[in-house]
């Protein structure tokens, strides 16, 4: 009986054939966003599992990063998070890789120029500083304040995170809980200008208004 228990652990806790028959073709950083651009955004805040987000095919962008960590993870990139925090907008989640010495990213948002960013930059300050003209709320302000160090998920293979349907607040709570650097200074952020029109429309492209911040 305990064998028998045991054996339908193992299964649980590891990819099935039909899951690795999709993620198979995530055999890169830039086919990982792909997948993640194809699935539906998740409108409401009830984060999934990696194995949930590919079986319900859709993610904001919290359990999309979630879910391209452990789709990097299959390809020889250790699981990596950082936390990008904003002002009257919605945080962001980035799962960060490194190529040739330099670092890039892969993320799931509900903006245009939130995605992906090709490995490139020298240094998480140069790869975060990137997203900086591209993160805006819909009112049209420039919102990115700071951004935490890497959180390896590696860290809650314990709490099988991958495939368990127990919800990811400690991932959440641990990011919340890392140190973060200011983006800008006070007299950068009161200097700031609006997003000029043109420039407002393209980054919202296709965004789903249900997923946009509001106001608690």
């Amino acid at each position: 009986m305990k064998r028998a228990a045991n054996a339908r652990r193992r299964a649980r806790d590891a990819w099935t054939r039909s899951e690795l028959t999709v993620l198979r073709r995530l055999s890169s950083p830039a086919r990982i966003q792909a997948s993640l651009d194809d699935l539906a955004y998740r409108a409401e805040d009830d984060p999934g599992c990696p194995r949930r987000v590919l079986a319900e095919g859709k993610a904001n962008c919290y359990d999309g990063a979630i879910f391209a960590a452990a789709a990097l993870r299959r390809i020889g990139h250790p699981p990596l998070l950082l936390d990008m925090r904003a002002v009257r907008d919605d945080d962001h989640v980035l799962a960060v890789f490194r190529h040739n010495g330099r670092i890039g990213a892969v993320a799931k948002s509900n903006f245009v120029g939130l995605r992906f960013r090709e490995p490139v930059h020298r240094t998480l300050r140069e790869l975060v500083l990137s997203y900086f003209e591209d993160y805006f709320n819909a009112d049209g302000e420039k919102t990115l304040r700071s951004w935490s160090g890497l959180l390896d998920l590696r860290r809650f293979d314990h709490l099988n995170w991958t495939f368990s349907d127990r919800p990811l607040q400690y991932i959440s709570d641990r990011l919340d809980s890392l140190a973060h650097h200011p983006v800008l200074t006070r007299r950068m952020e009161r200097d700031l200008s609006p997003v000029d029109r043109r420039s407002l429309e393209a980054g919202m492209l296709g965004t789903l208004p249900d997923g946009l911040y509001r106001a608690k």
